[in-house]
């Protein structure tokens, strides 16, 4: 729901480190492998109980994130770095997850699998109007320079990092966070249902 609204703000702030690593000699998939390795470190972080360096970690693997895009768009975007990109976004967001039950498995497990059932919703929701799409032809108004059509909702990456952001300043109301996210996920999940199949059954 926000990311059509932060996007260009972020876009536009990150612009000038995005022309630097250009300059430099870095591609969007370098970038995105260090966005995964910083997502990797925060994990291991919240299972070690680290959360205030989890939660720094959480934010400039993020950044990452919107930094490989812009890289991509001033060179040339491929497909095989928006699969990279992806991909490793939903292992990313499912490990963070993970991370928080292997801290404390006996109180997080449940809400953490309930999540991870959640993200596996919505992730394959995403991921099925945007196959359909492209075999279609319909693009994204929205989301004009993204890999692929991006089917909006309520829960998107700035709503999930702002809740994976909550878990780490307050871990002892996890469950809470997750159960309450998980239910928001679910509301997503059925808009994006509603909406692709009337939009591909036009």
């Amino acid at each position: 729901m926000l990311d059509r609204h932060i996007t260009p703000f972020i876009q536009r702030a990150i612009s000038g480190v995005a022309r630097a690593a250009v300059n430099v000699g870095l591609k969007a998939d370098h970038i995105t492998l260090i966005a995964f390795g910083l997502g990797l470190f925060a994990m291991i972080s919240i299972a070690f109980h680290a959360y205030s360096m989890a939660a720094i970690l959480l934010l400039a693997s993020r950044i990452c994130d919107a930094l490989d895009g812009a890289v991509a768009r001033l060179t040339q975007p491929t497909d095989a770095g928006g699969f990279l990109d992806i991909t490793l976004d939903f292992l990313f967001y499912a490990g963070i997850v993970l991370a928080f039950a292997v801290a404390d498995p006996l109180a997080r497990a449940l809400p953490a699998a309930v999540l991870l059932a959640a993200f596996i919703g919505t992730g394959s929701s995403f991921l099925a109007f945007a196959a359909l799409a492209a075999k279609r032809g319909i693009t994204s108004m929205a989301y004009p320079g993204k890999s692929f059509y991006f089917l909006g909702g309520l829960t998107e990456g700035t709503e999930t990092l702002i809740a994976f952001i909550a878990m780490c300043i307050w871990p002892e109301w996890f469950a809470e966070i997750a159960y309450g996210f998980a239910a928001l996920c679910a509301t997503t999940i059925t808009t994006r249902i509603v909406a692709g199949y009337f939009t591909l059954k036009k």
